[in-house]
Parts: C-alpha cells; sequence; structure tokens
C-alpha cells in the first residue's frame, strides 16, 4: 500500500511540474527577456517555420538531445513547443526528469498557434 501512495505522489509531482499553457499564457510568457524557448521538432519541420526566437533541438536525436540542454540553466523557464504538443510533453518529461524545474509547453503545439493565428 504505501508503495503504491508512493508510486502515484511521485507521478504527481512530475505531472504539477509540467504547466501545458494555452496559447495566450503561453504568447506573453516567451515574449519577456533571456527566454529559453525550445523547438523539438525535426530541422526540417523547424525550417518550414517557427516561433520567433525558439532554438530547434530534435526531439528524435536523443544523443545530441540531451547534450543540448546540458547548456541550459535548470532553474529558468523552459518552453517547449512540437507540432500538436505531443512530442514536447515527452520532452518535457525528459527534462524535469534531468533536473529541470519550471517546463512549460504549448497546448496543441504549433499547429494550435497557426490556427489561432489566421
Amino acid at each position: 500500500m504505501t508503495f503504491l501512495k508512493s508510486l502515484f505522489r511521485s507521478k504527481a509531482a512530475t505531472s504539477n511540474q509540467i504547466e501545458v499553457l494555452d496559447k495566450e499564457t503561453y504568447k506573453k510568457e516567451i515574449a519577456k527577456e533571456e527566454v529559453q524557448l525550445v523547438d523539438v521538432r525535426t530541422p526540417k519541420e523547424y525550417k518550414g517555420g517557427h516561433l520567433a526566437k525558439a532554438v530547434n533541438i530534435d526531439f528524435f536525436h536523443h544523443g545530441s538531445f540531451r547534450t543540448a540542454f546540458e547548456k541550459f540553466d535548470k532553474e529558468k523557464p523552459v518552453y517547449l513547443y512540437c507540432r500538436s504538443g505531443q512530442r514536447s510533453l515527452k520532452a518535457a518529461k525528459k527534462l524535469i526528469s534531468w533536473g529541470f524545474t519550471k517546463v512549460y509547453d504549448l497546448e496543441g503545439g504549433i499547429l494550435n498557434w497557426q490556427k489561432t493565428e489566421k
């Protein structure tokens, strides 16, 4: 019983550290100075259009993905996005496991961003 409680508690703690933001909130947050904004899509997807100030770190290149994040400040907020929100949520979970404390994800990814921008 204690094992199950600790298991569920650890999952809750992890999910509480990743905040999925709606487009308007995300937009306000990434407008701030010195934002750690990351597009986790492939380079081809990134070249097809990305948010201003975003750096591209391909989630599917696992070795270089982790190495790239070693240069980031783990105490500062990191804002992630991908095409639809699935990859960036997986990436967010990895960042939390690596010790990042403030990780934010764009709800619905860039598809949602573009849909509501038109």
